[in-house]
């Protein structure tokens, strides 16, 4: 079998927020890339042996103290090297260019004209013109020897410039961004210049990644939480996959779950992929636990403890029924990786996050995280290779605690069951409306207040409830969805005549940031 990461990019960060835009860019064509903050040590650079390499951009300028640079050194390994903006910047000023801090600001859309069509620009024809996305406030004055301008804007006459002998190229602009409408084409051609062979493909890195698993395992038995969620359930079917009847899964049912999640879970697993599946209701453990609790960060940490110790007491009884399991799988992505080692360092914390963090050291179990290497578009596509239902391989993302931070206030099963009742219409009218695969998010928030209505000449006082909808590309930024108003009505029509409970329905029009997508 073909090694499949043979042919990789090296993305070096210089702390931009497109960042892993470039690297998704990047593996929408089908080749494998991995993003290394740019104070990556030199001689590890050249041990990972990329075909590529390239340059983020950054919110510093490469004329201030202190600014992030790398080692010049990289520009002579003989592989093709791609400066995006600030890239584009530290290029001309390692290799001997000028760059004017003076220059005008430009934040926003700018009309190209392609001089020369090397590099990313070897597929276009002198004088043909793009749209593309600017965001910088230095720019080249001038290039290093040997450069050549390959295209311009008339704010920046060296917005695109090449060394085409020792393929080195910059662009002022960033192709990764939906602004930029043929970025992707300029990637395709500078990994064309990398010759790479665009097969990064999710059915081969299935079979490379059994494979793997089988040689980590040997004959040990790994033990697997599954939420339901696609990526733990991708996880799940690829250990089936690799080790079949070593894998145990373990799915905890703590009453925080949507409508029917539960029954689905064990249907799928257990009926239709004939997964070792144990299922635990905890319901009662967990609402008990969360009586009377409103605070947000409270009800995370209940949460995650509880599920701490219920996990541990299955993963004890079957220690007991079939001896040590010493391998625990968990849905780990590759954004949580590059957040870990990102060249601006760990975000702050906003919010308590619900995984199985803090059990592998606590019950002495070795880690198996199949998924490290892949987007969340990707795990999708995996799913859909190893035969996981749309109706889980396209489920929207659902946060660890479950309804209890789209309930605020105090949880109770009598507000879950409105939640639950509320959030079904908001599902059926988003997929009948065919918004399903545009939203990255649409669902039910139940607020603790009530107000005042009227129902049939009677009045009423009862729940409010917030229709939430976003897209976005990875959810680390969100935008509000604009749903057409139509269906926004129907959506309110139907959960205050359907959900007896809820007389009002409100509309929420805030971005990530300043708001986040869920609402505790």
């Amino acid at each position: 079998m073909p090694d499949i990461h043979a042919e990789r990019i090296l993305v070096l960060d210089f702390g931009s927020q497109y960042t892993q835009l470039i690297a998704r860019r990047v593996r929408e064509l089908h080749v494998y890339c991995e993003i290394h903050p740019c104070t990556m040590p030199f001689d590890k650079l050249r041990a990972f042996a990329p075909r590529g390499i390239i340059l983020s951009g950054s919110p510093s300028s490469v004329e201030q103290p202190g600014a992030p640079l790398v080692d010049a050194r990289i520009f002579e390994l003989g592989v093709p090297v791609l400066g995006v903006c600030y890239g584009l910047q530290l290029m001309a000023k390692l290799l001997g260019g000028a760059i004017d801090r003076e220059a005008h600001r430009e934040y926003g859309p700018a009309r190209l004209e392609v001089l020369e069509p090397v590099g990313p620009f070897r597929d276009l024809r002198p004088g043909e013109h793009l749209d593309v996305w600017m965001s910088h406030g230095d720019k080249v004055s001038a290039p290093p020897r040997g450069f050549r301008t390959i295209g311009s804007t008339p704010n920046s006459p060296y917005c695109a410039v090449a060394d085409p002998e020792k393929r080195l190229y910059g662009i002022q602009f960033h192709p990764e961004v939906a602004h930029t409408p043929r970025g992707k084409e300029l990637y395709e051609a500078f990994l064309e210049e990398c010759g790479v062979s665009f097969g990064f493909r999710m059915g081969a890195f299935a079979e490379e990644t059994t494979q793997r698993i089988r040689a980590q395992v040997q004959g040990e038995r790994v033990i697997c939480a599954l939420s339901g969620g696609v990526d733990s359930a991708v996880v799940a079917l690829l250990l089936h996959k690799a080790i079949g009847p070593q894998l145990q899964c373990i799915f905890v049912d703590n009453g925080l779950l949507r409508e029917g999640e539960a029954a689905q879970v064990e249907q799928t697993f257990q009926s239709r992929f004939h997964v070792p599946l144990r299922v635990v209701d905890a319901r009662a453990r967990f609402l008990g636990a969360l009586k009377g609790v409103v605070d947000p960060e409270q009800k995370r940490k209940i949460i995650g403890r509880e599920f701490i110790a219920v996990f541990e007491s299955e993963v004890e009884k079957d220690r007991k029924e079939h001896g040590e399991a010493r391998f625990l799988a968990q849905g780990t992505l590759y954004p949580d990786v590059i957040e870990s080692v990102s060249f601006k360092g760990p975000s702050a914390v906003i919010k308590s996050h619900h995984n199985v963090g803090g059990l592998p050291e606590r019950m002495k179990m070795q880690l198996i995280e199949p998924l490290r290497e892949l987007f969340k578009d990707e795990v999708r596509a995996l799913g859909r290779e190893l035969g996981l239902p749309e109706a889980i391989v396209g489920r929207q993302p659902f946060p660890g605690p479950g309804l209890a931070i789209r309930l605020l206030g105090e949880v109770s099963e009598e507000r879950l069951q409105l939640l639950r009742e509320a959030d079904v219409i908001v599902q059926e009218e988003i997929a009948n409306a065919g918004l399903r695969e545009r939203l990255w998010q649409a669902f039910a928030v139940l607020l603790p207040v009530k107000s005042v209505g009227v129902m049939g000449d009677e009045r009423t006082y009862e729940s409010a409830c917030v229709l939430r909808a976003v897209e976005s590309l990875d959810g680390m930024t969100a935008d509000w969805a604009r749903l057409p108003w139509d269906v926004v009505a129907r959506i309110s029509t139907r959960v205050t005549n359907e959900v007896r409970g809820i007389n009002r329905v409100v509309f929420d029009v805030s971005s990530k940031p300043p708001a986040t997508i869920e609402w505790e």
